[in-house]
């Protein structure tokens, strides 16, 4: 791949991936990467840049079927450093080197990225019984319907991605209420689905970083379940209960040593996430070898849901 600077350019649209803390909204200057692509590495570039530092990505068709994926930075990263992130998510995603055509960096003019997010973002219908909708929308009401309001702030999960429509169609069909631990809860979309399913099930969530920790709380509150869940700063390990259905919407290189913990604290349900479809038989090997019961693959595009 080829590294390469420039100078100041007008920023496009922001679109896809939303990670902006409210600190940051009215900064002066923003620092652009701009990756050029196979469109097999969209996925692994846009959580690369993500991992790197980047606080949204944005995608567009490049020129000869090529794509280009842009993450916005509050500061500038170092090339290496960034490159080294990137050749990590493609090794993951198991995608060869040449995968990316180019990077270059350069700085961007301010302006204002929540208000033109704002309008990308429209309600979604997930599975058979959710709709997942932004706060400032208006939904039609349909009582079959259960909608979930989500502010994502600086964590994620917004109901649009495939494995978390994986994860909320997982919750539709197995969780029967109860009690429920969402690992990895980032906007904590998946507990929300959980309690407001089931008004009397009790949910317990975790985030290793404590500012998602804190969106989910507030994103609890505006559902009306903060009552039911329990979010805390952690990681499953830290847990010493068990419960009827375990989540963990993370991905396979994540998942994989994760999976003791994972199946100690489950004593019904175990619903993973995450997991490329190049992946799923290791994670299936592994849990096998770890005297899991029988499993249940459900695919979503290149994106697969094992349930446990």
């Amino acid at each position: 791949m080829r590294i390469s600077e420039c100078g100041l350019k007008k920023a496009p649209v922001f679109q896809s991936a939303f990670r902006i803390p409210k600190s940051a909204i009215l900064q002066a200057m923003w620092y652009a990467f701009e990756v050029t692509i196979e469109s097999a590495a969209q996925e692994a570039v846009e959580y690369a840049l993500m991992e790197a530092g980047a606080l949204g990505t944005e995608t567009a068709d490049g020129a000869g079927g090529d794509m280009c994926v842009t993450g916005y930075f509050d500061r500038m990263p170092e090339l290496e450093a960034v490159r080294a992130v990137v050749l990590d998510a493609l090794r993951i995603y198991e995608l060869p080197a040449a995968s990316v055509r180019e990077i270059e960096r350069h700085a961007v003019e301010a302006r204002d990225w929540l208000g033109e997010w704002k309008k990308s973002w429209q309600p979604v219908e997930v599975g058979k019984r959710f709709v997942i909708a932004p706060p400032w929308s208006e939904v039609a009401a349909k009582p079959d319907r259960i909608v979930i309001r989500i502010e994502p702030g600086m964590a994620f999960g917004t109901g649009t991605h495939e494995t978390t429509r994986l994860c909320l169609a997982a919750l539709e069909k197995y969780f029967a209420g109860g009690t429920l631990f969402d690992v990895g809860t980032g906007t904590g979309i998946l507990a929300i689905a959980a309690a407001k399913l089931h008004r009397s099930a009790t949910v317990e969530a975790c985030d290793t970083d404590a500012e998602a920790v804190e969106i989910a709380r507030e994103n609890a509150q505006l559902n009306g379940v903060a009552v039911q869940i329990n979010f805390r700063t952690g990681t499953v390990e830290e847990t010493g209960a068990s419960f009827d259905c375990v989540c963990a919407n993370l991905t396979a290189d994540v998942i994989l040593p994760l999976l003791p913990a994972l199946i100690g604290a489950t004593c019904g349900r175990l619903i993973l996430s995450g997991i490329l479809d190049t992946q799923a038989a290791a994670v299936r090997t592994r849990l096998a070898e770890l005297g899991a019961g029988d499993t249940e693959t459900v695919a979503d595009g290149e994106w697969v849901a094992i349930i446990v």
